[in-house]
């Protein structure tokens, strides 16, 4: 499990449900100008709500450390990549370009789960740029001017060569969480002919290697967008299927309850029918008592009749 990261009072603003920003800001505004902290409330006051699609990456950095972790190491890996390149070595791009790929992927994964859960719909284009600012955060790293990770107010878009150029990273990998340096960041040179001017042969090769760079980050942001959209509609098919699934079941709670209300009347009328028929029998019974009464009472009289008359006739 990834540690938990050190939060300020701004931090937790980035990490409420987006409805709730603002409300959030300027009481914080105004509990800072309360305390006498006139700048910082003015700083605090001036943050911008974030759209949908950058809230999403900022509850992706807070609540998905290790996965946006990953993005980020991959994204040191790529520019180490590439700023080997542009010194004049030999460098493998493909690597890294896969690391990312695979770090992108699980993080759109989770971007569709985050859509999905606050009721915002997953559309094509929102994925496209929370893909896109994901890309762009690896790509800038922890380097000054960098866009902050989990404080994000608006989409960020990736440099452009010329600025990736000015990314050199720093050695070793970038902490998650607050409190650690930052990679050093200097300014890019261009490496240096060993004999003269640079010639025309070196010019090409340089715009080569920019274009098969252009080229190979399309891919991947190709690639990256036809993730999303078969995630996107993997959801809506697992979202049909349960209201397939839903409708199904109403229907047979539906017909439970008929068949419940079926039985429940006639296990009422077969209670009357046996109350019915248990007052039948002790009528049957009280009958009966009565005529074997009237019997015995019969054969008594006919004994004292008979031996009245045998005393007569003696």
């Amino acid at each position: 499990m990834p540690s938990v990261l050190e939060t300020t009072a701004e931090d937790e603003l980035f990490r409420l449900p987006l409805s709730e920003f603002t409300a959030a800001r300027n009481a914080l505004a105004a509990k800072l100008k309360k305390d006498g902290e006139s700048a910082e409330s003015d700083r605090i006051k001036a943050l911008s709500k974030p759209p949908v699609s950058a809230w999403v990456v900022n509850q992706l950095y807070w609540k998905h450390q290790s996965a946006f972790e990953r993005l980020l190491t991959a994204g040191e890996h790529f520019r180490n990549a590439q700023a080997a390149q542009l010194s004049g070595k030999a460098a493998d791009l493909r690597g890294p370009l896969e690391e990312r790929r695979e770090a992108l992927g699980e993080l759109t994964k989770r971007a569709t789960q985050v859509l999905t859960e606050t009721g915002h719909a997953p559309s094509p284009d929102m994925m496209r740029r929370i893909m896109t600012t994901l890309e762009a955060v690896a790509t800038y790293g922890n380097g000054a001017g960098a866009p902050p990770p989990g404080r994000l107010t608006s989409d960020v878009d990736p440099p452009g060569f010329e600025a990736l150029a000015a990314l050199v990273p720093g050695t070793g990998h970038r902490p998650a969480g607050k409190g650690h340096a930052a990679p050093r960041v200097i300014p890019f040179n261009q490496p240096k002919p060993r004999r003269g001017a640079r010639t025309a042969a070196d010019e090409r090769e340089d715009a080569q290697r920019a274009e098969q760079e252009r080229r190979d980050r399309q891919v991947e942001a190709r690639k990256a967008l036809r993730d999303a959209e078969r995630a996107l509609a993997e959801a809506r098919r697992a979202a049909e299927r349960a209201r397939t699934d839903m409708k199904a079941a109403a229907a047979r709670a539906k017909t439970a309850e008929k068949a419940k209300a079926a039985l429940e009347a006639r296990v009422e009328k077969l209670t009357a029918d046996a109350e019915a028929a248990r007052q039948a029998a002790r009528q049957v019974a009280s009958r009966a008592e009565e005529a074997a009464q009237a019997v015995d009472d019969a054969e008594r009289s006919l004994t004292s009749a008979r031996e009245q008359l045998r005393a007569l006739e003696s």
